[in-house]
């Protein structure tokens, strides 16, 4: 295992800085350990042409609700449709190792909604979550959540 594969994508910035966050931290371990994965990022978003996946990846999505509290009103998830239909292009979905939430838990029930949302669309499992824009302990967790789910799949 030399690379996990990330497909995020990023409305405020925040997802996308924290990815970048979990890149730099998985640099910084690889040059201790030759051994650890280094992370490759790829930002899904209206423009991103549809493209066949042929490897192992995981998705990153953050929760914005368009118009709806997404329990008792709906639950229209406009904001992060381009990486959900990434995702259901071809067989996309079967690549996806796990999906990764994150949101403000202020929201109660609709914290890392998208991404739970996208586990039982899609079939893959929530793997992990985090608040808003994260912190170091969230980025050395969800890093060895990454490579211990990474490791499951290759055997």
């Amino acid at each position: 295992m030399t690379t996990l594969r990330i497909l995020y994508t990023s409305i405020s910035g925040n997802t996308k800085e924290f990815v970048e966050s979990l890149q730099a931290y998985a640099a910084k371990e690889h040059k201790i350990d030759t051994d650890l994965p280094l992370i490759d990022l790829t930002e899904i978003s209206d423009v991103t042409p549809d493209h066949e996946e042929t490897t192992p990846y995981f998705a990153f999505v953050p929760t914005y609700l368009s118009s709806s509290n997404g329990i008792k009103n709906g639950d229209d998830e406009l904001l992060t449709e381009a990486l959900g239909e990434y995702i259901s292009y071809k067989d996309n979905r079967k690549f996806c190792l796990g999906v990764i939430g994150s949101g403000d838990p202020l929201y109660e029930d609709q914290y890392v909604l998208t991404a739970r949302q996208y586990s039982e669309k899609f079939g893959f499992p929530v793997l992990a979550d985090y608040e808003q824009g994260g912190n170091d302990k969230d980025v050395a967790r969800i890093y060895l959540t990454l490579r211990s789910a990474a490791e499951k799949q290759s055997k």
